[in-house]
């Protein structure tokens, strides 16, 4: 009987010290990420009969079990999944919502600023400053077109860039999970759960699903198998898979996930099936909020290039000329599919009478075997054979050999933002004149003190081929003209009149006699000269530097306002400013769903750790009432062992 309540004791012993144990392990990894807390199950010893019935025989310890709740757990990892894919998009897009509404960065105050000087050069069509003021705002807003689309382009890289980190990432994960589930599987081969394992299995899970949505599947035994997008395995048992970073087969620099398959192949894996996490995240923003607000820069910067050239060549500038193309612009960018079988190259244009019709989208032509078919990309829509016009692009049809199913990427605007450039370099080349004016200009001395002038006669020559000249009177010792600068080569004509005229010839660089009223030939321009200078009296006769009018600076100034873009329902601003406004409102969709988002995941975990964390209290508790049990078993190892020496003492 002494035995027999030494091993109930001893029973008893071992419970409370595993009960001990399995409390002082839960404080510990109290703050451990993933730990879920565990508990001793023990029952009772079979009893045996001892006639008059069955007698227990103390208390054994079946396990040690983690409190798990699958369900509650995959609410945590999914919450998590969608929050990490908010959280990504979310610090995307707020850099360059900061970056396009900028009061002092952005498109808009180079667009105001522009237009500005281009409004004052009416009122000063000539003056020097003017014209230059133009020329700067014009530079300004060329470079403020360039930054945008290069911190667009920035923007861009750092995608790719965070797109390889989190690849690299996955990959790791996928090799721990199969090692755990190596580990798992042996450790499991002596009956008893290894818990510690399972928790981290369970935490390099949830780490994964922050970076891209994964499924699990448990097998056989204890081990899980991963997948992603379309059932694509990732860890299968033991076995872990590999996916890997490529240019996008009609877009060199826009990295996809492709999967390695066991042959060594890659295949690339649609952007639409990696969604959740950080790696959904970013391909959702570069496709629904980058790609279009790179092609709406390009086109407000392709639409104004090209209406403000159309309106510059119909104006006049100081020279006389017709104006010329005044801003520069980039063309469509077309790429062939590097699977393409097949060598046919593809061009394409802008239609730059119907850039009101350009959208932001991007475009395909496919070849089918029979004819190449055009699709916009932004709603799918079928547009039908090449070569056509469409869209303010003109979609030539591809030379050269194409096999059926290859195809052509065509960004029509992605470029307009950064080709956009200044062709016009001297400030007497713009085009403010409406009407033309003279070729050639004569004018008296402003501190003349005679009463003498000068008249052009007609007609005056298309262009005025002579340098700027001044006629000085001298009085003495004749009345003459001096002429600055001499020039041996070139002759005056002289008539006097008559009747009869008389008409003499005499060396630019001598003295020419003055007569009132006569009249005087020099480069083909004819002039006369009436009245009494006085000795030293000037008078000026050069090219015409005025350019006419103003009105077609006038024309230039009113395209600020006018709507032609997104089929004539906008302005240049007002474009700008509606990509500004769907930048700002996703911006701020992402912030409120971010929130929403993170009390969930709160809420959830919440849930969680209500069931599977470890509460200090309870296990405090629970240490006191272990401790206890401890020391009642010993008591009762130190009872049997009295009564074990009272009966060795009565044999004595």
């Amino acid at each position: 009987m002494g035995s027999n309540i030494l091993s109930i004791g001893k029973s008893a012993l071992n419970a409370a010290q595993a009960g001990l144990s399995t409390a002082g392990h839960n404080i510990a990894n109290a703050a451990t990420p993933g730990y879920n807390r565990q508990v001793v199950i023990q029952g009772a010893a079979n009893a045996q009969n001892l006639g008059f019935g069955f007698m227990g025989q103390g208390v054994e310890v079946a396990t040690i079990s983690r409190v798990y709740n699958e369900f509650l757990n995959n609410q945590v990892v999914a919450s998590q999944t969608a929050k990490s894919a908010l959280d990504t998009y979310y610090a995307q897009i707020s850099r360059i919502d900061n970056l396009l509404a900028d009061t002092a960065a952005g498109l808009s105050p180079g667009l105001q600023g522009f237009f500005k000087k281009v409004q004052d050069l009416t009122a000063n069509p000539n003056a020097f400053a003017s014209r230059q003021a133009v020329l700067s705002g014009a530079q300004t807003l060329a470079a403020r077109f360039q930054s945008l689309d290069s911190q667009l382009n920035a923007s861009r890289e750092d995608v790719n860039s965070q797109i390889t980190a989190s690849v690299t990432s996955i990959n790791a994960y996928a090799r721990q999970i199969a090692q755990l589930n190596d580990a798992i599987q042996k450790a499991s081969a002596t009956g008893s759960p290894p818990n510690d394992l399972m928790d981290q299995r369970d935490q390099v899970i949830a780490d994964l699903n922050k970076e891209v949505k994964a499924t699990v599947v448990k097998q056989d035994g204890n081990s899980y198998g991963v997948s992603i997008g379309n059932g694509q395995p990732l860890v299968l048992g033991t076995q872990a898979f590999s996916l890997a970073t490529m240019s996008a087969p009609d877009d060199a620099g826009r990295l996809q996930v492709g999967y390695l398959n066991s042959n060594g192949s890659t295949a690339s894996l649609p952007e639409s099936t990696l969604a959740g996490g950080r790696l959904g995240g970013l391909f959702e923003y570069r496709s629904q909020t980058l790609d279009v607000a790179q092609n709406a820069l390009g086109r407000v910067a392709i639409g104004l290039a090209a209406d403000f050239n159309a309106q510059h060549m119909q104006g006049i500038d100081q020279n006389g000329a017709s104006g010329q193309a005044f801003f520069g612009v980039g063309q469509p960018l077309v790429s062939a599919s590097t699977r393409n079988l097949g060598d046919a190259t593809m061009a394409a244009s802008l239609d730059l009478t119907q850039t009101k019709n350009l959208t932001t989208s991007n475009y395909r032509v496919l070849y089918d075997g029979t004819d190449y078919k055009l699709t916009r990309l932004s709603d799918g829509v079928d547009l039908g054979n090449l070569p056509q016009s469409r869209d303010g692009v003109i979609f030539n049809l591809p030379s050269g050999t194409a096999s059926k199913g290859d195809s052509f990427l065509i960004k029509p605007t992605a470029s307009g933002a950064q080709g956009f450039t200044v062709l016009v370099s001297d400030t007497a080349q713009i085009a403010a004149a409406g009407t033309p004016a003279a070729s050639v200009v004569a004018s008296a001395g402003s501190n003349n003190a005679g009463t003498a002038s000068i008249q052009l006669q007609a007609p005056l020559p298309a262009a005025y081929s002579g340098t700027e000249l001044q006629f000085a009177y001298s009085a003495a010792p004749a009345p003459s003209l001096s002429i600055t600068p001499p020039d041996p080569a070139v002759t005056v004509s002289v008539t006097i009149p008559g009747p009869p005229p008389v008409t003499s010839t005499y060396p630019s660089d001598g003295p020419v006699p003055y007569t009132d009223g006569a009249t005087i030939e020099i480069h083909g321009v004819t002039f006369t000269m009436n009245g009494v200078p006085a000795d030293g009296d000037t008078f000026n006769l050069g090219k015409n530097k005025s350019g006419g009018d103003s009105s077609n600076a006038l024309k230039l100034g009113e395209l600020q306002t006018k709507n032609t873009l997104a089929g004539g329902t906008a302005s240049y601003q007002g474009a700008y400013s509606q990509l500004v406004s769907m930048i700002g409102n996703k911006t701020h969709e992402l912030d409120v769903n971010r929130t929403a988002e993170a009390n969930q995941l709160a809420a959830a975990r919440q849930a969680q750790q209500s069931e599977s964390g470890v509460n200090l209290d309870e296990e405090a508790a629970n240490i006191m009432r272990y401790q206890q049990a401890y020391q009642a078993a010993a008591k009762v190892m130190q009872t049997a062992s009295t009564m074990f020496d009272t009966l060795l003492s009565l044999g004595h």
